[in-house]
């Protein structure tokens, strides 16, 4: 495993560290933005990198806190980049909502402050809801006697990623919270910023979610990274102790703290958010085992690693 340097310069993995990664671990979870492609364009060597983990039986999983498409909605961008792809291979942030809602015997309805992958995922699950995209041109006019109504059966209120947030959807929400009793607060995740494009970051959910934490002072239930729900969701059917499971990602405060937090073996992809001065400032606490330039940088050990399987 990588170690820390006194000068704070943690080396990327020799073709040594990378059998021995391969060696070691039976299932990779892959975060997809800055992992597996970046904006609408699939990382160089990715579908090869891929296909050599399944000829050695490795299990992938594909995990984002992306929570506008659904876990179909994913599969299309999957296939579109040319990656072949399963719905039971993919978690998104959208269908972890659902699913951790759905684990609790929700009967109410949710509120959404979101895209339609969120619900999508309510749909699938049989749970009733409104807002989302149909909020989108909702306006407040704060005239002289301003009254908003809500609906008191609303019993949790779900943001995600949402491109058309307004001061409507944010105080329809803030009332849900406040004043239905026992109204939950739920988050997709709370990620600072996105890769929406290939060409910048953008404010991430953090910020959408930031607004309800300030008018209602209700900290969330995080249901994606780096919230252990969705590894429960997929270790629990695999079988697998933890260190057999590897957490790929770009993000150290998301997708490597993910892993840790679940006794993980972890990996980060210098081809996303974090770049090696971030990783090396003394103020960064969170190490990964390994730390490859990109997912692809695997297939140096290719010919090695398939005699081994």
């Amino acid at each position: 495993m990588v170690s820390v340097q006194a000068s704070r310069s943690i080396p990327k993995a020799t073709d040594a560290q990378k059998l021995e990664l391969l060696s070691k671990v039976k299932c990779f979870i892959f975060d997809c933005d800055g992992v597996i492609w970046l904006g609408d364009k699939v990382i160089d060597g990715v579908p090869e990198t891929l296909d050599m983990l399944r000829s050695m039986g490795k299990k992938c999983f594909f995990v984002t806190n992306n929570s506008t498409k659904s876990r179909a909605g994913y599969m299309s961008k999957f296939r579109s980049l040319g990656l072949n792809v399963s719905a039971e291979e993919i978690y998104s942030s959208s269908y972890a909502a659902a699913a951790y809602l759905e684990s609790i015997n929700f009967k109410k309805k949710v509120y959404v402050i979101g895209e339609v992958g969120i619900q999508e995922e309510l749909d699938m699950k049989g749970i009733r809801h409104l807002g989302g995209p149909g909020d989108a041109d909702k306006r407040v006019t704060l005239k002289s006697g301003e009254f908003m109504e809500h609906d008191p059966e609303v019993g949790a209120v779900v943001v995600g990623f949402d491109r058309n947030i307004n001061y409507y959807k944010i105080q329809y929400a803030t009332l849900c919270i406040r004043e239905n009793p026992g109204c939950m607060f739920i988050a997709t995740n709370r990620d600072a910023v996105t890769h929406l494009t290939d060409a910048q970051e953008w404010a991430g959910n953090g910020s959408m979610v930031g607004a309800i934490v300030g008018s209602t002072k209700r900290e969330p239930t995080v249901v994606g990274k780096p919230s252990g729900f969705m590894l429960e969701n997929i270790s629990a059917s695999l079988g697998l102790k933890p260190d057999q499971i590897c957490m790929v990602g770009d993000r150290l405060d998301t997708d490597i703290m993910f892993g840790k937090n679940g006794g993980l073996t972890t990996s980060l992809v210098l081809s996303g958010v974090t770049t090696e001065e971030v990783l090396n400032h003394p103020d960064n606490k969170v190490i990964p085992d390994f730390v490859l330039p990109a997912l692809p940088d695997l297939l140096t050990v290719k010919e090695k690693a398939m005699v081994a399987a």
